[in-house]
């Protein structure tokens, strides 16, 4: 049986009692990080009932993933492993994925526990009204590749979510202002840690902040871009004349701009 546990994304307290005692109950621990994870588990330990596992644990990350499965196959199927990603919720993002698609194939029982994550806090943090949105994680690095891609998320008609890294955060935001300086963002660092800070405004005032130094780039950053506002399109008396319509719908359309009637614009439209 393989379970994927979601761990904090910043203060252990938000950490779930399901979790701990998955975590007890493990024979094999999957990580990213083998550090972070027994880094988290030591906390854990002291301030709260928790016992530390002396079970074995393995990296689990996109680099060995592959190679990690043939090793572990076998343990999948007899033993109680649970796969932990350094922070937030598994396969978000995250290595993960590889395991589903090898559970699933191989029909091998798994289970995911539910928890938080930096996208659904972060949107709900920004105060955007819109209950959809389309999350990206990491742009590309650099390049024409990351320039397109950012072009194209800041067309979609859906509020966007990304991931950024603290060295390159400034970037990010100057980007965005080179595409619509106006655009509403908001920007959400370190979230449930000491350091938690929202920033929300137009692009151009953000990038202002980082410019004069009232926003600190350390951290972890998470990022909304509110989708483009559609252009309102004036429609005048004489796109209505030019309609292929019968005199009626005409006539009606025609009085809700004008001061006339719809009977006025009827006889007018039928001499």
């Amino acid at each position: 049986m393989l379970t994927f546990i979601p761990t904090p994304i910043g203060n252990p307290q938000d950490i779930t009692i399901r979790a701990l005692r998955e975590f007890e109950k493990a024979t094999l621990f999957l990580c990213e990080d083998t550090r972070e994870t027994k880094r988290l588990l030591h906390i854990l330990e002291e301030r709260f009932e928790f016992n530390y596992p002396k079970v074995e644990f393995l990296s689990f990350h996109e680099h060995n993933g592959e190679e990690r499965l043939n090793q572990i196959a076998k343990r999948l199927k007899s033993e109680q492993v649970v796969y932990v990603s350094d922070a937030g919720m598994p396969i978000i993002s995250d290595p993960g994925q590889i395991l589903v698609e090898y559970c699933q194939e191989q029909k091998i029982a798994y289970d995911v526990l539910p928890g938080g994550t930096a996208v659904t806090t972060a949107y709900s943090a920004s105060g955007f009204k819109e209950g959809n949105f389309l999350f990206y994680a990491f742009l590309p690095q650099k390049g024409s590749q990351r320039s397109s891609v950012l072009i194209e998320l800041m067309n979609k008609p859906e509020n966007v979510v990304l991931y950024e890294a603290p060295h390159r955060i400034e970037k990010l935001i100057t980007e965005i202002v080179e595409i619509d300086e106006n655009r509403e963002v908001f920007f959400s660092k370190e979230l449930t840690k000491k350091f938690q800070n929202y920033y929300r405004g137009s692009a151009k005032t953000i990038l202002e902040k980082f410019t004069n130094k009232e926003i600190n780039p350390k951290g972890e950053w998470v990022v909304v871009i509110k989708a483009k506002k559609e252009e309102a399109k004036a429609l005048y008396v004489d796109d209505i004349l030019a309609f292929d319509l019968q005199p009626k719908v005409k006539a009606k359309l025609l009085a809700k701009l004008t001061t006339k009637s719809v009977k006025e614009w009827y006889n007018e439209l039928i001499k």
